[in-house]
């Protein structure tokens, strides 16, 4: 990971505030606030603001529910049972901003999840910098053959320095013919007193999608679980996961009893269809019950199977 001069100086100032406030605050978080953690080779994520905590959704859902709380006797009960019957609103009321380093191609994969404000570094106004994301050795695999957006086995060998040296080789050369067209280095210097450059919104449009890119990115509670539940998965590409995990111990210090209930009934919890649910209480009761005859297809089938390890009944 590389700060630039501007950032480290940055981070260092913010660090050193000492602001007194009377909003409710989340100690564990602060401990790493304006922190840059690193992700990838050159990556990073940050946390830059935050408004609200594990009370904060207690408050809000007691307010909404009125004397129908009584029955819940703790903050952790509440917020566990808001999470088990998927009353959404409540976690709506925390916000979090992040300021994220990444790779263009992941950026353009995490932009899908359209419910966060978002202000990207501008290409047209700066220049980007040099800097590509090169995935680790055992980070580079096949194409899956079951799985057409997943990967298959690891490249090893010869096969794998060849795939790395065309990548870096491809960035460097690209990006070398963006400096060429700007006429200006990186570091802000002009290559040739006699030329005019290119435009810059123009320029960038050779570089590799292994570029890097910043940008500040807020959500609220409730749509930052919804992003980590998929991208925090196992399915999930590795270098958005790698945000993700990132995330999720952010996360884990700023709304504990949240996380705890999150990592229970969105993560390890399981998802059952009505089918689903029928056949699994067949077999509870002893009863054989044939794929067949579930009313399931083959792979709804097996993610069941899965899901409740019954893996001697896989097909």
């Amino acid at each position: 990971m590389k700060l630039t001069k501007e950032q480290a100086q940055e981070i260092k100032d913010q660090q050193s505030q000492e602001n007194i406030t009377k909003r409710v605050t989340a100690p564990e978080l602060e401990k790493i606030l304006y922190e840059a953690l690193p992700i990838l080779d050159h990556g990073f994520i940050r946390v830059v603001d935050y408004m609200g905590n594990d009370t904060s959704i207690v408050q809000a859902a007691r307010v909404s529910y009125g004397k129908g709380t009584k029955k819940v006797n703790t903050d952790a009960g509440l917020i566990k049972y808001l999470m088990r019957h998927w009353h959404s609103t409540p976690f709506e009321m925390c916000e979090i901003k992040y300021h994220v380093k990444l790779p263009i191609f992941i950026a353009r994969q995490w932009i899908r999840h359209r419910t966060a404000n978002v202000n990207e570094y501008s290409a047209r106004y700066s220049i980007l910098d040099k800097e590509f994301y090169l995935p680790a050795q055992e980070n580079l695999a096949a194409q899956s053959q079951s799985n057409r957006q997943g990967r298959g086995d690891v490249l090893e060998g010869e096969q794998a320095k060849k795939v790395l040296k065309l990548l870096k080789t491809d960035a460097e050369r690209t990006y070398s013919n963006y400096e060429e067209m700007l006429n200006e280095r990186f570091d802000g210097s002009i290559i040739d007193k006699n030329e005019i450059g290119l435009a810059r919104e123009l320029a960038r449009m050779n570089l590799t999608l292994n570029t890097y890119t910043q940008w500040y990115w807020k959500t609220d509670l409730l749509n930052l679980m919804n992003f980590l539940r998929l991208r925090a998965d196992h399915h999930a590409q590795y270098e958005i996961r790698a945000y993700a995990d990132a995330m999720l111990d952010t996360l884990k210090k700023w709304v504990p009893i949240t996380y705890e209930a999150f990592m229970d009934y969105r993560v390890g919890g399981t998802e059952v269809s009505a089918k689903g649910k029928l056949i699994i209480k067949k077999l509870i009761k002893g009863e054989e019950v044939l794929m067949e005859d579930s009313g399931l297809s083959k792979r709804e089938w097996n993610e069941l199977m899965e899901a409740f390890n019954l893996k001697d009944k896989l097909i």
